[in-house]
């Protein structure tokens, strides 16, 4: 089990809930230090005081402030510890608001709030409750590192989540970086509509086949074969890109039939889009109730789309 990263309380309106910060993620990244390689000694770097021109220690070293040149305020650690904000040990729920006003690029690292002793039970289970059951997201406020911060807080599984949020002056307008308007017809947005539900998946994602780390994977191959005095394995050739530009609507329909393949999916009849056109050529020859049919396969789409765009909203759990 990790160790807690922070200790302090939840704030819930007069409700005080003591709770320990764990970690929620782990980084498996494969980690490379430097080394002369002449002999594969270790290269480190070392603090050296730029006045006196020599090494310090761990314990020499303190946090500063330069509010002027050659002019250093030092703030210890217990300084910040006791800066007068009512977030310095408390986690303050400020707001609920509904889940779609938080911008996912907002969203940072992930913690899970563990419960801070028997009498914290109950105060613990009533907040995760109450978050259960509502449909908005709990925003917080706490201070960690020097800095006050804000926060998400949402229930998985049985134990209330903290995510740390950037502020909204943090985040940068994409505005400069939107293409120019194009020409896009219906056939290829049909198409690549298609093509969306054919990569489609519903398992979760850590069930999910292709949610794997093959870069470290390949990496541990290249370092357990030249530890071994072995040749490191050799990358499989790729076919060069062409470098001509193909015809987009002719890409989509080759990217669908390769999605629909790799499911084992080749004799599946297409979906309502791609037989869209055949339903609008035989609708001449129908009689007047063709139109009530359509308005049904419309208000059928609707519905569908209804259910997608709310699958699309982050759940509590």
């Amino acid at each position: 089990m990790p160790r807690p990263v922070w200790t302090g309380a939840v704030s819930f309106g007069l409700v005080t809930i003591p709770i320990r910060v764990m970690s929620a993620t782990e980084d498996h990244s494969i980690r490379f230090h430097q080394y002369h390689l002449d002999d594969m000694g270790r290269v480190r770097s070392r603090k050296v005081c730029e006045l006196e021109d020599r090494e310090v220690t761990q314990d020499e070293i303190g946090k500063g402030y330069e509010i002027a040149p050659g002019q250093v305020v030092a703030v210890s650690d217990e300084e910040l510890r006791e800066i007068p904000l009512p977030t310095a040990k408390a986690i303050e729920i400020v707001a609920f608001v509904p889940y779609e006003s938080i911008d996912p690029i907002q969203i940072g690292e992930g913690y899970y709030l563990e419960s801070g002793g028997q009498a914290a039970t109950k105060p613990y289970v009533l907040l995760r409750k109450a978050l259960e059951r509502n449909a908005k997201a709990a925003v917080a406020k706490f201070a960690w590192h020097g800095r006050e911060r804000l926060g998400l807080l949402r229930v998985k599984e049985d134990v209330i989540a903290l995510h740390a949020l950037k502020w909204p002056d943090e985040i940068r307008s994409p505005a400069e970086l939107a293409p120019a308007e194009v020409d896009i017809t219906g056939e290829e947005v049909d198409e690549a509509l298609l093509l969306i539900d054919s990569m489609t998946r519903e398992e979760p994602l850590e069930e999910a086949e292709w949610a794997a780390d093959r870069y470290t994977a390949a990496l541990e191959e290249v370092i357990h074969a030249k530890a071994d005095g072995k040749k490191p394995p050799a990358a499989e050739p790729q076919e060069a890109p062409s470098g001509r530009v193909l015809d987009l609507m002719a890409a989509l329909e080759q990217s669908v039939q390769q999605a629909k393949k790799s499911r084992g999916a080749e004799n599946e009849g297409h979906a309502t889009v791609h037989e869209m056109p055949k339903k609008k050529a035989a609708a001449k020859k129908t009689t007047k109730k063709t139109p009530a049919k359509t308005a049904t396969a419309t208000k059928s789409a609707a519905k569908k789309t209804a259910k997608k765009t709310a699958k699309r909203t982050p759940r509590s759990a």
